[in-house]
């Protein structure tokens, strides 16, 4: 299988669920579409996995029982920045959206879900991860204290350095070439996650959220990435 230049196995799509129906289901879903499944029922499988062929992306559920699937986002994450994390679980509950989204995964979808829907959210995640190569992406940006690295994938403010995932570098560089407009969220979901649904929205609002922790702002002091209500986002790097 085709490997890029760092390494990823660009057509292995990590599976992770310990339901045999719906792996069986997904790994179809997926070779179908020319990708090639990657098949695992617990973390520890997933992870000797994803030492051994760094696949594309990752789509895992939450109830891993008796493992933890939160668990296995923190691992895939800390091992790769850049790996794009889709769950996909039949736990509807926001505070497990939150939770997921904030340790580091880029998307959810909630059980029982359609065929294409999936494949296209998948195909999604792909595009934007190739996409998202430092070649493609130019040279650094730099917004008054702000600078971001494509290379490195880093966000520097005032000369300290911090890493981001995929995503989180998308809707970073996404906002710093239209420093000072307002953005819609729409454009911004549609742009970095290839929607513009409910759960896209939910997503860009939590990673906005770890962006600004990344930042040093907060919801109530917003200091760069400034919320303009019922509109968008804005970011403005010199207040």
């Amino acid at each position: 299988m085709g490997r890029d230049n760092g390494g990823r196995n660009r057509r292995a799509v990590l599976l992770v669920d310990d339901e045999q129906a719906v792996i069986d289901l997904l790994a179809a879903i997926v070779q179908q579409a020319g990708f090639a499944p990657l098949v695992a029922k617990n973390p520890k499988t997933a992870i000797e996995l994803y030492e051994k062929e760094h696949p594309l992306l990752a789509v895992i559920d939450l109830n891993l029982r008796p493992f933890d699937g939160f668990a296995l986002i923190i691992d895939l994450r800390r091992r790769s920045a850049q790996l794009p994390i889709i769950v996909l679980t039949g736990r509807d509950i926001e505070e497990d959206k939150v939770r997921a989204l904030e340790m580091g995964a880029d998307d959810y979808v909630v059980k029982p879900f359609g065929h294409r829907e999936i494949l296209a959210r998948i195909r999604a995640h792909a595009r934007r991860s190739d996409a998202g190569q430092a070649d493609e992406l130019g040279p650094a940006l730099e917004v008054g204290s702000l600078r971001l690295d494509p290379e490195e994938r880093t966000l520097e403010r005032d000369g300290v350095a911090t890493r981001l995932t995929g995503t989180e570098f998308r809707l970073m560089h996404f906002l710093m070439r239209q420093s000072g407009s307002v953005v819609p969220t729409a454009a911004i979901a549609r742009h970095v996650w290839g929607f513009d649904d409910a759960p896209a929205r939910e997503v860009v609002r939590v990673t906005v959220h770890r962006l600004r922790r990344k930042l040093g702002d907060d919801g109530a002091h917003q200091r760069f990435i400034h919320t303009v209500p019922g509109v968008g986002l804005r970011l403005r790097a010199d207040p």
